[in-house]
């Protein structure tokens, strides 16, 4: 989730479309969050694991 943030910021930046800029800045945080809180082995949403 992280990467097809960060890819989709990229491509955003470069097309100059903001739904695609915007849309990567919400999967990067999102994927960040999932990231902390897999690393500190604690459960989101009833899953230890998102693979």
């Amino acid at each position: 989730m992280i990467i097809l943030g960060l890819i989709l910021l990229v491509l955003g930046a470069l097309l100059d479309i903001q739904i695609l800029w915007i849309v990567g800045a919400v999967l990067l945080v999102v994927g960040a969050a999932f990231y902390i809180l897999g690393a500190v082995n604690r459960p989101v949403m009833g899953r230890r694991h998102f693979f």
